[in-house]
């Protein structure tokens, strides 16, 4: 019977009575205090305010019905289609809504909509899914700072393929502890190829020098992902860097000289096809021609064995107890070893930077130690 003079009523009533009475009977409904043919009634009622000529009136329905679960389910996939103000409401907060419903929206709404949906307070792995193959770069970040989000390694990889070159997704993505080393490195080549295709740099260096170096900087970052990434992660950052084809001797060249022997073993396990143990047997004690051998086997040019055994043997002893070393006095002594003048001019000028490099780094952790005394 309040339902009936309700309807009667609303017609005529002002927009701001009537929003205070579309709350109203929201409220009622939801905390289930009406009896069964009211109740229905209401449901009624609260369908046909979907009609409301003023959004305010469904503004206020959306703010009542959107956290419950007793909302009606027709209302609420209405209020979720209508204007993003009060669509936002409802597809951010409705446990009502499934995630059939959710991925609907992401494919068919607008940034907006798919960063609210992304702020959920859970958010599922199939919906992350959705998000990061359709979502624009902001709802990815915001999929990414989501504490509630589940997103699955697929997904990671798919938002750091489509949107990496976005600084905030970068930033997002590298500040998760659980991204895979993969991504890791795919985020630090779209970080190179930004800061390549910067117009401020290459009108200060040029484009071929920018290129260089910042190919350079990306390889130098490889080397300290390795060092942050587990073991058994191994085999996954070698896979991705051989089919981006990053997996070249002078990269290896890199590792060996900056004592990454563990990973060279992965590296060599999966060029070689050999089992892991005997590979870290044999630069672990392996006799030169052993060693040789693994390296034929992996396609290692010749001019390389000679600096690689060099390290080798310099990081057995280091291992052992037996010296103290770091990669400047390494490089020093592959170098070396390429005679001089040196076999292979190009290797040798990889050689020298890399000892250069470290050089500079030790003089700046030495500066640094003696400013903090």
């Amino acid at each position: 019977m309040v339902v009936s003079h309700f309807l009667k009523w609303v017609h005529t009533a002002r927009v701001a009575q009537r929003a205070a009475a579309a709350a109203a009977l929201a409220d009622a409904y939801i905390n289930r205090d009406l009896p069964f043919e009211d109740r229905c009634a209401a449901e009624a009622a609260l369908t046909l305010l979907l009609d409301d000529p003023s959004y305010k009136v469904r503004l206020a329905m959306a703010d009542r019905l959107s956290m419950s679960h007793y909302a009606p389910l027709q209302v609420i996939n209405a209020l979720a289609s209508d204007q993003a103000e009060i669509a936002a409401l409802v597809l951010s907060r409705s446990p009502l809504l499934s995630d059939a419903d959710l991925i609907d929206r992401i494919a068919s709404g607008s940034a907006t909509i798919q960063a609210v949906i992304a702020r959920r307070s859970s958010v599922s792995m199939s919906v992350s899914a959705a998000i990061a193959e359709v979502g624009e770069a902001d709802a990815c970040a915001e999929l990414l700072a989501n504490t509630g989000a589940a997103v699955a390694s697929v997904s990671l990889r798919r938002i750091a393929e489509r949107h990496g070159h976005v600084a905030r997704v970068r930033e997002a993505m590298l500040a998760n502890p659980l991204l895979p080393p993969d991504c890791r490195h795919m985020l630090l080549v779209k970080l190179g190829e930004a800061l390549r295709a910067a117009p401020l740099v290459v009108a200060l260096i040029g484009h071929t020098r920018a290129e260089r170096l910042t190919r350079e900087a990306c390889a130098k970052a490889c080397i300290t992902l390795v060092d942050g990434t587990r073991m058994e992660e191994h085999p996954a950052l070698v896979e991705h860097l051989r089919l981006a084809g990053e997996l070249t001797p002078s990269f290896l060249v890199r590792a060996v000289a900056h004592g990454k022997i563990d990973f060279l073993g992965s590296v060599l396990a999966a060029l070689t096809g050999q089992g892991t143990a005997r590979i870290t047997s044999v630069l672990a004690s392996g006799r030169d021609v052993a060693v040789v051998a693994l390296l034929n086997s992996a396609g290692l040019p010749t001019p390389v064995h000679k600096p690689v055994l060099i390290a080798l043997k310099i990081w057995r002893e280091v291992a052992n107890g037996k010296r103290v070393a770091g990669s400047q006095e390494v490089s020093w002594l592959m170098l070396r070893e390429l005679g001089d003048p040196p076999v292979d001019d190009k290797l040798a000028g990889l050689i020298r930077s890399i000892h250069l490099d470290s050089l500079r780094e030790n003089a700046r952790c030495h500066a640094l130690a003696i400013a903090a005394a």
